[in-house]
């Protein structure tokens, strides 16, 4: 089940012009799953090592997606603990987006998956209604204080909120 998540916008002439996120210099060759079809996952490695997921949620030809940040394994506890380590306990298997993607076995080669696909390796499938909560995204240095993080309060698998060295202080960023 997805606990925490992160919005992202697109480029400058787009509805949510977003410096934050791969989409905002344009349509290109890493971030092309960004601009729909919606539903479909954008794969991309953070710092050159860790895999991270995006589900796209925009019009077709429009950027936007929403960062898979934290997840609660309530299935294949197994599979996740020898993918992320026996040492690790059940609450972090998949607390950030790297280990999410870990936990799960999402590769770069799931980019551009259509989620809804019954075929698909990985698939969403809606739940109940859940009340959330919202803040600031974590770790990054540009439109830092939009509130465009959303997690399920009092859920222990939710990363804690670390804002970038990079950012300007708290209020000076969009």
């Amino acid at each position: 089940m997805i606990v925490e998540v992160e919005a992202y916008g697109g480029p400058l002439d787009g509805p949510w012009p977003d410096a934050a996120s791969h989409s905002f210099r344009g349509f290109g060759g890493r971030n092309w799953v960004m601009f729909g079809p919606a539903g479909r996952l954008y794969t991309y490695r953070s710092h050159g090592i860790h895999v991270c997921a995006n589900v796209v949620c925009a019009t077709d030809g429009v950027a936007g997606a929403v960062l898979l940040r934290a997840g609660a394994v309530e299935a294949g506890i197994d599979v996740a603990q020898a993918r992320r380590g026996d040492s690790t306990p059940p609450p972090a298997l998949a607390r950030g987006p790297g280990n999410l993607c870990s936990a799960l076995g999402i590769t770069m080669d799931d980019n551009g998956i259509d989620l809804f696909d019954a075929e698909s390796p990985v698939r969403l499938t809606p739940s109940e209604e859940h009340v959330g909560a919202d803040g600031p995204r974590v770790g990054v240095s540009k439109a830092a204080d939009r509130p465009w993080r959303f997690w399920l309060a009092g859920r222990q698998e939710v990363s804690l909120y670390r804002r970038s060295p990079r950012a300007p202080a708290l209020g000076e960023s969009d």
